[in-house]
């Protein structure tokens, strides 16, 4: 269940600060501060971990100062603006996109004192934790729904950039859709962005105009779903559930639930007991959610429900076998689940899928 989260009351300070409000006098709260790859307004991915660090404002009240830096861009950038965070007196930080991964890890060196906390990263110290959604259980109740709507066999997919995340996402969404449409084709648009709605605009009618009627997107904004609501086509959300810029094209969507994971991490903050861990979180513990099925047929929706239900209850995996990669080897025998190491690292696309994966 989505824990309630109250509005954000922060005005923007200096520098692009908005801090948060709620300090009792003669109280020293935490300082937990955010960086967003996206404005906070994206409707996407930024704004669903900031609806996060909205909901610690909410748990903790004065016990707790939030700070959030938003656009900033993966590289030097970043890594002065995790600086100056760390400077500032923050004890938490999270930062929230995958090129943030070297910048968090060079301040945290520079501040062993202050604990570090990245999205989507693989790197960890003492003072770094790391954690993620398992997106690509969402992919594969999506990928279902896209290969049982689409008429022209052609799904569209807009990437972001070729890291593991989205290439396991691409792999994901396909084998699930020609598991529901043996017939399916995917035509992959790299947008090289995070968030740029004119480029994911452009990227969804380039692939409407190469047959697609079914459009998916590992991109950040509701672009996309704008375009899909105009052309007549279908869509899903993407990072959160962008119901309202396509209520006749958005058949689900795969919304990011932090607001737990970030309660309970400033909360051994603040008892004394954060570790560095290695979180990944999928749709059994509430991270990954499956937004409501619309547009519709009752079948098909009760056939991604039963996915999710599967997938949840640890009964389905999936990456399992046989599968093979795309050049035709062979990568999972029948009944082989892919293990978390190789998913982390994916770097490959799976059989049927056409294209060359860019490096």
């Amino acid at each position: 269940m989505r824990l309630n989260r109250r509005t954000l009351l922060a005005t923007a300070a200096a520098a692009g600060m908005a801090p948060g409000l709620g300090l009792a006098a003669g109280h020293e709260p935490l300082k937990v501060g955010f960086i967003y790859v996206g404005p906070v307004g994206d409707y996407g991915w930024s704004y669903e971990h900031d609806q996060g660090r909205q909901a610690i404002e909410a748990h903790f009240g004065d016990r707790v100062q939030t700070t959030y830096l938003e656009s900033i861009p993966e590289g030097p950038d970043a890594e002065r603006a995790i600086r100056q965070l760390a400077q500032s007196g923050h004890g938490l930080i999270f930062t929230t996109s995958f090129g943030f991964m070297n910048p968090t890890m060079r301040v945290a060196e520079q501040f062993p004192e202050v604990k570090f906390e990245h999205a989507t990263g693989y790197q960890r110290a003492d003072n770094v934790a790391t954690y993620s959604g398992r997106f690509y259980e969402g992919r594969a109740v999506i990928g279902h729904i896209a290969g049982r709507m689409t008429k022209s066999n052609i799904i569209g997919y807009i990437g972001s950039f070729p890291i593991p995340e989205v290439v396991r996402g691409i792999n994901a969404a396909f084998i699930a859709a020609r598991k529901a449409n043996p017939d399916v084709q995917f035509k992959i648009v790299w947008a090289n962005t995070w968030f740029d709605p004119a480029k994911e605009a452009d990227a969804a009618n380039a692939l409407i105009q190469q047959g697609a009627d079914v459009i998916m997107q590992h991109t950040d904004s509701p672009a996309a779903m704008t375009i899909a609501e105009e052309q007549g086509i279908y869509a899903f959300g993407q990072a959160s559930d962008m119901m309202q810029f396509g209520p006749n094209a958005r058949l689900s969507s795969i919304i990011d639930n932090w607001a737990p994971y970030y309660i309970e991490r400033t909360q051994a903050v603040l008892d004394g007991t954060w570790t560095s861990t290695d979180t990944w979180g999928g749709i059994a513990s509430g991270m990954t959610e499956i937004g409501e099925f619309r547009n519709m047929p009752d079948d098909v929706a009760a056939e991604a429900q039963a996915i999710a239900d599967s997938i949840s209850s640890g009964a389905y995996h999936p990456f399992t076998g046989p599968i093979n990669r795309q050049d035709g080897s062979a990568w999972l025998a029948e009944g082989e689940t892919a293990d978390d190491g190789t998913l982390l690292g994916m770097n490959f696309y799976v059989e049927g899928i056409e294209g060359e994966l860019p490096q």
